[in-house]
């Protein structure tokens, strides 16, 4: 068992609760992967995995804790080739400063997982003016991707990553007040952000795979593409700090703590896209415990991606055709 090497589980319902397990044992010699929120949570459980397997960038806001989760990992893992890089998705200007870096630096980039994330955040704007949800969680990636895009096509076959979560299932994307200035809660703020992660997968997959019907990304659709996949995926329930905002919830999971992944187990269906050979053109889907699992009718509405797309381009001030 990955997560814990040494003790060996003892109760069926903790194995439950673990969830699916990623056992793929692919390299990625000569690969470079990035994941955002790196230093902390499932993001740094992701980054321990994958750094046994080639080289890693963390992009974290907090350089200094970065540098404690890579310092970490290279002692863990013997690579050296875990490298700690600045961004704040709550700010575009450090967002186009960090893809200028890996830009100059990277001449090659295969695997992006957008994984950082906000949630139960009390109302508060980014620097561009943005609900903290909205901002942090699907325009930050949205435009991260845009920026390395062309990189990871360069390279391909590549794979973008993009952590969403069950909470798409009670989102909605509310046209009429993205940034939550008429009305806001913070629960439903971050459901209606991690839909938007599940329609920007969808989406993106489409464009990338030569503007098919989403019916047909597929692997046979592959070959007519980029050969660059993007997949969104459930981690499950996990004990990390992405509830720091809300007492209650910092409450409950202490209390239920047992009933909750590790971070670790939380990281498997993060690590299974990434790497996992039988999904080498696969695209467009959403998984959960490392295999597939059901999008919501909100989350496969073709037309709300569409709009999505064109309204995040809008607010970012970009082209992205």
């Amino acid at each position: 068992f990955p997560c814990y090497p040494h003790v060996p589980v003892i109760f069926s319902s903790r194995r439950y609760v673990a969830g699916g397990q990623c056992k793929s044992t692919a390299k990625l010699d000569g690969k470079v992967v990035i994941i955002t929120g790196a230093n902390t949570g499932i993001g740094k459980e992701t980054a321990r995995d994958l750094a046994r397997r080639g080289k890693v960038i963390l992009a974290c806001r907090d350089i200094a804790k970065g540098e404690a989760a890579a310092n970490e990992i290279r002692a863990e893992t013997g690579n050296q080739q875990v490298i700690v890089k600045k961004i704040d998705l709550a700010d575009t200007k450090s967002i186009r400063e960090f893809a200028e870096n890996v830009l100059a630096e990277e001449k090659e980039l295969h695997i992006l997982i957008n994984n950082a994330g906000v949630m139960l955040c009390p109302y508060s704007k980014t620097a561009d003016g943005f609900e903290m949800h909205l901002g942090v969680n699907h325009l930050g990636h949205f435009l991260l991707t845009f920026l390395l895009l062309e990189r990871l096509k360069q390279s391909a076959p590549a794979r973008i990553v993009n952590v969403s979560s069950l909470a798409h299932h009670g989102g909605r994307i509310r046209f009429h007040d993205l940034h939550g200035e008429k009305s806001y809660n913070r629960g439903l703020a971050y459901c209606h952000s991690k839909l938007a992660n599940v329609l920007f997968t969808r989406e993106l997959a489409r464009r990338l795979q030569g503007n098919l019907m989403p019916a047909d990304l597929s692997r046979n659709a592959f070959s007519a593409g980029t050969k660059v996949t993007a997949n969104s995926l459930h981690p499950g329930s996990v004990r990390s700090e992405l509830v720091r905002h809300s007492f209650v919830m910092t409450w409950l999971w202490r209390v239920f703590s047992f009933f909750l992944k590790t971070p670790c187990e939380g990281a498997q269906t993060s690590v299974y896209c990434a790497v996992a050979e039988e999904l080498d053109s696969v695209s467009g889907q959403y998984f959960s415990d490392c295999q597939p699992a059901y999008i919501s009718p909100r989350g496969r509405d073709d037309e709300t991606a569409k709009q999505l797309w064109s309204v995040s381009c809008e607010l970012l001030g970009i082209q992205w055709d």
